[in-house]
């Protein structure tokens, strides 16, 4: 594998030497933006916070980050997988049509903001902590999980679910936010949907280390379209 020190390097640099490696550690990272953008094959081991889009149109490859990473994170991914042991900042999964993303800590604004799905590829992503407002902004389809481990009073911000028309989001708390969008419907998952979800709560909690029986006990809320044209109730008066 091959190992870069990438402190003052120049990201395009960065950016070329982690293209053309299979299997790479890269080793001090100083917000070098774009890496791994496009990657189809391959590992790339991350130590440091790398920069804006990460994972960008990643195609296959997987991801390992040791640590925090910006705004972007996956933005508009295709496939593969990305693991961030710390948290993210904001629109983590930006238009992703594919892959999983996990994040062990807490994602900022726009968490999923228009999520996809393509043909028989769905995305993921799971937030271990909380997520800040506009989660799911948009989303027209794959699955958003918020597990609420960081146990902060709110486990996400206001809007969540803004003009979303397809896809689920999966939180678990006691106390749902007391207010969602008109075209949300907010109510207790049943069993097909965790049924569902849970390959990917065991994927985080193997990945992370976490109690997977305590996180499976907790209560699970489905938020999903509440309507065949969610956009009714945002631009026409139903007066």
């Amino acid at each position: 594998m091959l190992t870069i020190d990438a402190k003052n390097k120049d990201g395009r640099a960065l950016c070329a030497e982690v293209a053309a490696a299979q299997d790479v550690t890269v080793q001090s990272c100083e917000g070098q933006r774009f890496l791994c953008a496009g990657k189809k094959e391959g590992h790339a081991e991350i130590f440091g916070v790398p920069g804006n889009a990460l994972g960008a149109y990643l195609c296959g490859a997987r991801i390992t980050v040791h640590g925090n990473a910006q705004d972007a994170v996956g933005d508009t991914m295709d496939d593969g997988r990305i693991v961030i042991e710390g948290s993210v900042g904001d629109a983590v999964g930006y238009a992703m049509r594919g892959g999983e993303i996990y994040v062990r800590g807490d994602a900022g604004y726009r968490a999923g903001i228009h999520m996809k799905e393509y043909g028989e590829k769905k995305p993921v992503l799971v937030i271990g902590g909380s997520a800040g407002s506009f989660l799911g902004e948009y989303q027209a389809g794959g699955l958003i999980v918020v597990l609420g481990l960081s146990e902060k009073e709110k486990i996400v911000g206001d809007f969540c679910g803004t003009g979303m028309h397809g896809g689920k989001i999966l939180l678990r708390t006691d106390c749902p936010p007391g207010s969602f969008p008109a075209q949300v419907r907010c109510e207790r998952a049943g069993k097909e949907e965790l049924v569902a979800a849970q390959p990917y709560i065991d994927n985080y909690c193997r990945f992370f280390g976490v109690d997977r029986e305590k996180v499976l006990s907790g209560v699970f809320y489905l938020l999903h379209p509440n309507s065949a044209n969610p956009y009714r109730q945002l631009y026409v008066s139903e007066g």
